[in-house]
């Protein structure tokens, strides 16, 4: 990619981050406050924004409250905020209130390879070796050989076995196969506790990465004893290039400084959102870089692999617990393909780019690419949550 250059912030509105029916909506923020000098729990209340804190000194502690949807309708808060004024606000500037991604505690994980077609691109990297040049040519191969075998088969089913078997014999069986269509799926750590970044923010990928995407995804939020109970967008940045050469990898290709971003709200689940919901949900993906260039992309959890709490059991369970509750991105159908630098070579980031991730019951998740290495550090960690919550005395 190009060196990165000074470049406009993306313009933030009430209207064009919150859900479309936000009225209906009971949505957690968590929005960083300068005399404070922490984050807040809250909630988003038409154009008001009221500190729960007091109530829920984390969003982990809000999950586990059976009553967490009318808490945030209705629990009496502290200082309120100005919802525009937090969507419009610079997020690289302490001194203003601003908003964050609206999960702290929760450990951050993901699935992977839950849609055929984001399945095949991933056979196509470990076919490639990374090699973005090579990328067409493989495709072709691949498609003509699996692209039918696919549609419709239910992972870990016996027409699943005989698919295996057929591209086993056609030599192109994958590790990334295994996962999509196998009995496991795929579930990984994204990145550590506390490190995700919330819209408006700048996300990055490793300047040294050449082939790199977005991935717009449904994240689930589920508490300690494995209930969903809640959902947001998420942004589950990779670099193909890096993960191409080898899924021993994985980690250098998804987990770097700023390379995780979640919101703007958690939506919880109520009588008007419910998890048929989430099942429907479409996401829609626009970005825009420099030099006018715009690219659209969708994807719809209606063509997802494995369901929801498939994933969701895959995770959390006697096999492993998350005592503070996680977040599942549950992955994405989008793998963009069009050329953008070079003939044959994909989709790849440019510095500058705009990202958006919307879905009409969510809202929209904006953020600007940049380096890794130039994004801004991550600095406050659990020991600095732990401190700052006990200073304020609402431990």
């Amino acid at each position: 990619m190009e060196p990165a250059t000074a470049r406009p912030r993306p313009m933030l509105t009430t209207g064009s981050v919150l859900p479309e029916d936000a009225d209906r909506a009971a949505l957690v923020a968590r929005v960083y406050s300068p005399e404070r000098g922490g984050p807040c729990v809250a909630a988003v209340r038409g154009e008001h924004v009221v500190d729960l804190t007091a109530v829920a000194p984390t969003v982990s502690d809000l999950m586990e409250r059976d009553d967490a949807a009318a808490v945030v309708r209705e629990a009496d808060g502290g200082h309120v905020w100005s919802l525009n004024e937090l969507i419009e606000a610079p997020v690289d500037r302490r001194e203003v209130p601003h908003l964050l991604s609206p999960i702290d505690l929760q450990v951050i994980k993901a699935a992977g390879v839950t849609f055929a077609r984001s399945l095949l691109e991933r056979v196509i990297e470990e076919r490639t070796g990374g090699d973005p040049a090579q990328a067409a040519r493989v495709r072709a191969r691949v498609g003509q050989v699996v692209g039918g075998t696919l549609g419709g088969i239910r992972p870990g089913s016996p027409e699943a076995h005989k698919a295996k078997e057929l591209l086993v014999a056609e030599g192109l069986w994958s590790q990334y196969l295994e996962v999509g269509i196998g009995p496991d799926p795929e579930v990984f750590t994204k990145a550590p506790v506390l490190s995700a970044v919330g819209t408006g923010a700048d996300i990055g990928v490793l300047g040294s990465s050449v082939w790199n995407n977005p991935e717009p995804e449904v994240v689930l939020v589920v508490d300690s004893r494995g209930r969903v109970r809640g959902a947001t967008l998420g942004n589950d940045v990779n670099l193909r290039d890096v993960e191409g050469r080898s899924a021993l990898l994985l980690s250098r290709a998804k987990d770097n400084n700023a390379s995780c971003a979640i919101g703007p709200f958690i939506r919880l689940l109520d009588e008007g959102f419910d998890l048929d919901t989430v099942r429907g949900l479409d996401i829609g993906l626009r970005i825009d870089g420099p030099g006018g260039y715009v690219l659209h992309g969708s994807s719809s959890m209606r063509e997802i692999s494995r369901d929801v709490l498939e994933l969701v059991a895959a995770t959390h369970g006697p096999h492993h617990q998350y005592p503070d509750g996680h977040v599942l991105f549950t992955g994405t159908l989008f793998a963009p393909t069009e050329d953008r630098q070079a003939p044959g070579a994909g989709f790849t980031h440019e510095y500058g780019d705009v990202v958006r991730i919307s879905s009409p019951r969510l809202g929209t998740l904006v953020n600007t690419v940049v380096p890794c290495e130039q994004a801004a550090p991550w600095a406050f960690g659990v020991r600095a949550l732990m401190r700052n919550l006990a200073r304020r005395g609402v431990l």
